[in-house]
């Protein structure tokens, strides 16, 4: 196996995007977030707030009336889109918001059995020109590999999965011995799949569609909660809205999550912090970063 790619503050420098001062809320983009359903609201919440502060142009949260509850309160520069009942009418709104959006993330706190998130899944896989898929959609996705995977292939830019460690062992259908299986099996993967794949653990390996992977070192227990990958896919989402590739977003997702945490745990403690409080340690993460 390769050796990866340590991911560096260096490196996240030089991906940094352009934001020139003549720019408007046009040209840096809009994030399409699709998450949420009436019992799981904070998962849109925090994908909104990590999109909204990554220095693209719009968000747009769509979700059930429910699931906008908590987006409503906390983030209102979001656009709220209440997603239609029906599968035939979410399918028109989603082709109206898909035309307003540079970039879509579906899944966090979505209801993994409901018909239209999976239609919704379906659509975004095959029209989205720029797409993460988290949480719940991975989750729709490893039930249904016969109908997804090849749509997933056929893509002209690779989607980007990002799957925890139990996540992906479903997506592959196999129970790994060790780290080094498991990193190598992701590697396969992302090549098999024509995907990106962000393999999320103690250490997080990126693996791209070309063999390159990427790996993030950072040990920090206080990201060991729900909502942590919620606001990582948030965040990345709301990088390609700025027009990064995949692999830019990706790995600079990573990093800047990563570094926010730290800081998060040393104002907090790893026991007490909370995946909400990065949203405002991300200013100090974009410098760390070296991003003005």
């Amino acid at each position: 196996m390769a050796d990866p790619i340590e991911i560096t503050t260096e490196l996240t420098a030089s991906m940094a995007p352009k934001r020139p001062e003549t720019g408007h809320k046009g040209t840096f983009g809009t994030a399409l977030i699709c998450a949420g359903s009436d019992y799981m609201s904070g998962a849109l919440d925090i994908a909104s707030g990590a999109a909204l502060r990554s220095g693209c142009g719009m968000v747009i949260a769509c979700s059930t009336d429910l699931g906008l509850s908590s987006v409503r309160v906390n983030h209102p520069c979001c656009i709220l889109a209440r997603r239609e009942d029906t599968v035939a009418g979410a399918l028109r709104q989603a082709e109206g918001l898909l035309k307003r959006s540079s970039a879509v993330l579906i899944g966090p706190g979505l209801d993994t059995g409901d018909k239209v998130s999976f239609a919704l899944l379906e659509y975004f896989i095959v029209n989205a020109p720029s797409l993460v898929i988290d949480a719940s959609a991975i989750t729709m996705l490893s039930r249904h590999k016969e109908e997804l995977y090849p749509l997933i292939r056929s893509r002209k830019t690779p989607v980007l999965l990002t799957p925890h460690v139990g996540e992906f062992t479903r997506l592959t259908g196999t129970q790994y011995p060790d780290e080094e299986d498991m990193e190598e099996a992701c590697v396969q993967f992302a090549l098999q799949n024509k995907c990106i794949a962000v393999l999320k653990n103690h250490k997080t390996i990126i693996a791209l569609d070309n063999g390159k992977k990427y790996i993030s070192s950072c040990e920090n227990s206080g990201l060991a909660k729900g909502g942590s990958g919620d606001f990582l896919a948030g965040l990345m989402c709301g990088l390609l809205a700025q027009g990064m590739t995949g692999e830019q977003a990706a790995v600079c997702a990573v990093k800047i999550h990563s570094l926010a945490g730290m800081i998060s745990a040393y104002e907090n403690g790893k026991r007490a912090m909370l995946p909400t409080d990065l949203e405002m340690y991300l200013t100090e993460a974009f410098e760390e970063a070296g991003w003005s």
